[in-house]
């Protein structure tokens, strides 16, 4: 199994950096209270730190805003996901525990203000890629069952089957979620400029530390940039 970004993504992103993190052999099951608690004090941290009204302000969050504009979804409508995570806790809307690794990268997520996202990797048909949608890819959205396609040009994550996210970090599928059953998985850390590649890379090693300490497992942690543009997960 492949995790790779087309070449023609880098065209448009030249400052993308994707860092990875494999995970195998975990136990996501039971809650964890220390991760509890840290995502609940960076939640409190976010809600005395910023103000809705100038959210859309903040470089890390520019970046975002603009890819989306460049591939034609409309920020007003439709933000990256820690923009959403951040906009939830402004809004006093609670952030619900669904299990431990959804819970830590949120963690890192709203940690770091970069977008988190991941796989379950044994329900993945064939290769993984980050690319622009022809429009013809079926894509289930997180627990649901109605079928929809991306909009032509959309950025989004695929299998050889369907989409894995749309509108690049926007919304998961329900094929590949994460559930207390999860074994091995790919998380994946997103970084635009002003977010570098050394800083992707220390926030993938915290979070494969976190996966370690709290979920158990093996993991190692990779970097895929215009010099990188694919991984091997199989030989990992």
């Amino acid at each position: 199994m492949k995790l790779s970004i087309s070449d023609d993504i880098f065209e448009k992103y030249p400052t993308l950096n994707l860092g990875v993190v494999f995970a195998k052999n975990i136990d996501n099951t039971g809650e964890k209270t220390e991760v509890l608690t840290m995502l609940n004090d960076q939640v409190k941290t976010i809600a005395s730190t910023y103000e809705l009204d100038t959210l859309k302000d903040l470089p890390k969050l520019q970046s975002w805003r603009q890819a989306y504009a460049d591939f034609g979804a409309k920020p007003k409508k439709y933000t990256c996901s820690v923009e959403n995570l951040h906009r939830m806790i402004l809004e006093g809307v609670s952030l619900q525990h669904i299990n431990t690794l959804v819970d830590i990268y949120n963690y890192i997520s709203l940690k770091h203000m970069v977008p988190v996202g991941g796989d379950d990797l044994d329900k993945i048909d064939g290769n993984i890629t980050l690319k622009f949608a022809t429009g013809s890819e079926p894509f289930v959205r997180l627990n649901s069952d109605e079928i929809d396609y991306p909009k032509i040009g959309e950025v989004i994550y695929t299998d050889d089957r369907e989409v894995l996210c749309r509108r690049w970090n926007w919304r998961e599928s329900d094929k590949s979620k994460m559930t207390e059953q999860t074994k091995n998985v790919a998380l994946v850390i997103e970084g635009l400029a002003p977010v570098t590649a050394a800083d992707v890379q220390l926030i993938t090693q915290e979070l494969a530390g976190l996966v370690e300490k709290y979920c158990g497992g093996s993991t190692s942690t990779h970097l895929l940039n215009s010099g990188s543009r694919e991984l091997e997960l199989n030989q990992l």
